[in-house]
């Protein structure tokens, strides 16, 4: 917000309705910025918790991998705490969102997504070689995050991200979404079981790449 206000705007704006100059002191700035990060976190809140469902496949995936002792399951977003927290407890229920292995979000790194150390940190703190974990992702900036911590990385894309490059740009396996694609457990870690960290993943299901 200090970048749109100095750089795209120019100035600060007033408060409550003009009756509130604009601030002038640096504190004052900062406080009055506080004040709207916020009051948008609560409304982001409020639209979350009527708006916000999981996209189809993502929680079947998440069951199957929780129920197995033997894999680590984790969240990482750039998103603050306050902001998460609200979207976790909808689309993934309570429950199962304290059933994760680890939880990373923006507060707790100094860089973001497309650094590699959001997920750089999960791994040291799962105690998790990054070339043994698997990311699923929806954007470029996941994908060059997850590449850039040395892990494999499968990418769900939408209508409006579907012409983009994610397998030039590293992607292990692309597919429009977990559930209709078919994509379960074993698909994606039996091949890394029996091949090691290099075998390739989800073999007949993914999206082929194509060749231009």
């Amino acid at each position: 917000m200090f970048y749109h206000f100095r750089n795209t705007t120019g100035a600060f704006p007033t408060a409550e309705g003009g009756l509130k100059a604009a601030p002038e002191t640096q504190e004052e700035q900062q406080t009055l910025i506080d004040t709207l990060q916020a009051h948008k976190t609560e409304l982001y809140k409020d639209l979350i918790a009527e708006k916000a469902s999981p996209r189809p496949g993502v929680i079947e995936l998440m069951d199957e991998a929780i129920n197995d002792p033997k894999i680590a399951v984790g969240v990482c977003s750039a998103s603050t705490k306050a902001a998460v927290t609200k979207v976790l407890d909808v689309t993934l229920g309570e429950e199962r969102r304290n059933k994760l292995n680890v939880c990373i979000l923006g507060d707790d790194v100094s860089k973001l997504k497309p650094d590699p150390l959001i997920y750089v940190t999960a791994a040291e703190r799962l105690q998790i070689d990054p070339s043994r974990c698997v990311v699923v992702e929806d954007s470029m900036v996941g994908l060059k995050a997850a590449k850039g911590a040395g892990m494999k990385c499968l990418i769900t894309y939408t209508k409006s991200t579907a012409g983009e490059d994610f397998y030039g740009n590293g992607a292990d396996a692309k597919v429009p979404e977990l559930a209709s694609a078919g994509v379960i457990l074993s698909k994606i870690f039996d091949p890394i079981k029996e091949n090691g960290v290099d075998a390739e993943i989800l073999v007949g299901i993914k999206d082929e790449l194509v060749s231009v």
